[in-house]
């Protein structure tokens, strides 16, 4: 039987609650049903209090976890239908002869893809934070000098209308103000549904942001050409890195678990 492992240290799990977590990392963001747990674990011939043993079982391994079942972090109890191990999770290859995966020593603070390395999630969910403080930024400054910006579009912009440019930031930051307070809290809380959410609205993400990419372009006449240009390179880039931040940081369960 493998080691369960939290930031280094060994956790101690006896053999019942350890095979329930195997099985629940089998498939992490998936429902793993009582009935399911009951095949794998608990033998047909053996008579015991099937739910009276799961249930202990799944106390036991939160207790281990120092999780919670009002507020979970890793376990999640779905009534009526099962668990859902909901913590990211990273799978590496055991070195060895075996060349087996080792689920169970697997860290239980981050999950990587196979395109993203593997880093610390309190660095990677600070990044995400700062990146929805400077539109948060973006947004209050612009609302704040929405008459400049009528003024400043109309110099920079001559094909198109002011009040159209003027209307167009207003929208969009009144849409962009509750977003970025939404993804700002999740990350703050660590919510950890936070990277299917996102995940889920990142079409609307990605096309506000790219709108906001132009935004350099408004004070074209005080950064010149050349910095417009590098700035708004820059900000066209933000949207996917705020994605890749949340798929380092957060599982996604698969469509329909």
């Amino acid at each position: 039987m493998g080691e369960l492992r939290k930031n280094g240290a060994k956790i101690r799990l006896q053999e019942q609650p350890f095979q329930v977590l195997a099985v629940l990392l089998e498939r992490p963001g998936e429902v793993v049903t009582r009935d399911d747990l009951r095949t794998r674990l608990w033998n047909a011939e053996t008579f015991v209090d099937f739910d009276h043993s799961l249930n202990t079982a799944i106390n036991k391994l939160r207790d281990a976890l120092d999780d919670s079942a009002a507020n979970p972090r890793f376990v999640e109890t779905l009534a009526k239908r099962g668990y859902r191990f909901i913590a990211p999770v990273r799978f590496d290859a055991v070195r060895g002869a075996s060349g087996t995966d080792n689920a169970s020593e697997a860290p239980l603070t981050q999950r990587a893809f196979g395109d993203l390395p593997t880093v610390n999630r309190a660095w990677v969910r600070s990044l995400f934070a700062l990146i929805q403080i400077m539109y948060l930024v973006f947004y209050v400054l612009a609302l704040i000098r929405l008459d400049e910006v009528g003024i400043t579009a109309g110099m920079n912009l001559a094909p198109l209308r002011a009040d159209t440019i003027t209307a167009a930031v207003l929208l969009t930051a009144a849409v962009g103000i509750p977003l970025r307070l939404y993804s700002l809290s999740g990350v703050a809380f660590d919510h950890m549904r936070l990277g299917e959410k996102f995940l889920r609205i990142f079409p609307g993400v990605l096309l506000l942001d790219l709108l906001w990419a132009l935004a350099p372009f408004l004070i074209l006449h005080r950064i010149g050409v050349g910095a417009a240009v590098a700035a708004t390179a820059a900000l066209l880039y933000v949207p996917f890195g705020e994605r890749a931040l949340i798929r380092m940081a957060y599982s996604v369960p698969h469509q329909g678990g």
